[in-house]
């Protein structure tokens, strides 16, 4: 973190964003990236967030945000990681919240918790439950991410981000019914919709038509998910109802053993996803960084986003 822009105002920190945007080549001209980080689970993890952080705050994110574990096991350290990114760094962070295991008054006390800190930006979710059961109101809890964002609303006038399912989410009853709840979500407060991650441009194309003629106008950002594990990446996109198409399944095969071969293929394939959907209008894209600075810095690298002017001459000093 720079002591340099440690003390910014929200608005400093915009105009500081707004200054690297300026400072992009090529197509990064006029793109837009946000990243994802997730709480650390031990001192090591902590260390390596804080470097992916560092590395990826020169090229001036339009926010970063932090994830809640399942049923908000990570609540605590989802808040002191958030608070840290405020303080310390140039970022403007936004911190996941969930409706799992939690009544609505403890939900809203955690909002307020945010709000006295300084933190302006919620993505406001649903959640997963810690187990496999599917998801169990809590008695006195929010139901849905429609009512989670009400409640927000409610303790402060937050920036509101939600998740959208250009697969459907595995849970909804139809493809219909699940766009039905994201416009609920976006009626009730949300002024963006990120994606959960997927591979075929032409699903997310299809979903943003399918989302406009449903009268949602906010933006819908593109989740990116760099793909560092295969194996692992089929495993949980079977959870999740993302569809992995037999080409990726090609580019990926016989690298299990060569990471290195794979970190190259992993930064091609994101940046070509990321080219299409620019060539298509889209302008804002979101990282799943999984706490790793290398492949999303080298995508946005691809892509022509360069760091802020300052850090760039920050680097030439001697």
């Amino acid at each position: 973190m720079t002591s340099a822009t440690a003390t910014l105002s929200p608005a400093d920190k915009k105009a500081w964003n707004d200054q690297a945007a300026r400072s992009r080549a090529g197509i990064g001209a006029d793109l837009r990236v946000s990243f994802e980080f997730f709480p650390p689970k031990n001192a090591e993890m902590e260390a390596t967030l804080w470097r992916t952080v560092e590395r990826l705050e020169p090229l001036g994110p339009q926010f970063v945000s932090v994830t809640y574990g399942a049923g908000g096991s990570t609540r605590e350290r989802t808040h002191a990681i958030v608070k840290r990114i405020l303080d310390e760094t140039s970022l403007m962070p936004a911190a996941h919240l969930t409706c799992v295991g939690a009544s609505r008054a403890e939900v809203d006390d955690v909002a307020r918790s945010y709000w006295s800190s300084g933190i302006r930006h919620i993505v406001a979710l649903r959640g997963d439950p810690p187990n496999e059961d599917g998801f169990v109101q809590h008695p006195d809890g929010y139901q849905f991410a429609a009512e989670l964002v009400a409640g927000l609303k409610q303790v402060g006038d937050f920036e509101i981000s939600v998740a959208a399912y250009p697969e459907t989410h595995p849970e909804a009853r139809s493809a219909l019914s699940d766009l039905d709840n994201l416009k609920r979500k976006i009626d009730a407060g949300a002024t963006r919709a990120i994606t959960q991650y997927f591979f075929d441009t032409d699903v997310f194309m299809t979903f943003l038509g399918r989302a406009r003629a449903a009268g949602i106008t906010v933006p819908i950002v593109p989740g990116i998910l760099p793909v560092t594990n295969f194996g692992q990446v089929v495993r949980f996109s079977k959870m999740s109802g993302a569809s992995v198409p037999g080409w990726l399944a090609d580019m990926f095969q016989g690298l299990d053993d060569d990471p290195e071969t794979r970190k190259l293929v992993a930064a091609t394939v994101a940046a070509e996803q990321c080219r299409r959907l620019h060539d298509i209008g889209i302008r804002d894209f979101h990282f799943y960084t999984l706490n790793r600075a290398d492949l999303s810095y080298a995508i946005c690298h691809i892509l022509g986003i360069r760091a802020n002017e300052h850090w760039a001459a920050q680097g030439d000093a001697p």
